[in-house]
């Protein structure tokens, strides 16, 4: 069994518009993974949007991993680092970036963990709740990507990146 320090990774959006799906189905796909190949320390989480309250569930954390569906011009998929001095104010609070989460944790914890940005590429997006082909290939080389680092124990050698 692998034992990793405080990982979370974190998947939002919603299932119910198609390739908006990606992050709940990178969680899934995640949970069947763990299953088979058990590793302590890894938490898995899952929601419709980031909100404020997402400051606290990180608070607890070494390294985070948000993963969600992109409408951006990237490859695949993309890994960024999230960079919270990028954080600006919302217009609604009911969702909320990334960087937006990491900053109100700095500001309200004294710290933040390691945080990184999983974009997978999506191209449809209509009221189904159905993965376009597309996005099911992307999601396959981004699940690809994420389990080779964390079989590797690169996992972890991000925190000092």
């Amino acid at each position: 069994m692998t034992k990793f320090k405080r990982v979370l990774i974190y998947g939002y959006g919603n299932p119910g518009r198609q390739d908006d799906g990606l992050g709940a189905a990178f969680i899934q796909k995640m949970e069947e993974w763990i299953s088979k190949n058990p590793c302590t320390g890894i938490n898995l989480d899952c929601n419709y949007q980031l909100n404020i309250e997402d400051a606290e569930v990180i608070s607890g954390m070494d390294l985070v991993v948000f993963v969600d569906a992109s409408q951006e011009v990237i490859e695949d998929f993309s890994f960024t680092r999230v960079d919270a001095s990028s954080a600006r104010v919302e217009f609604s609070m009911h969702a909320v970036s990334p960087a937006f989460v990491v900053d109100l944790c700095k500001k309200m914890f004294h710290d933040a963990p390691v945080t990184y940005l999983l974009h997978i590429k999506g191209s449809q997006w209509d009221f189904k709740e159905e993965l376009s082909k597309t996005a099911v290939e992307n999601l396959e080389k981004a699940f690809t990507f994420l389990t080779n680092k964390i079989l590797k124990g690169e996992l972890l050698a991000l925190e000092s990146n």
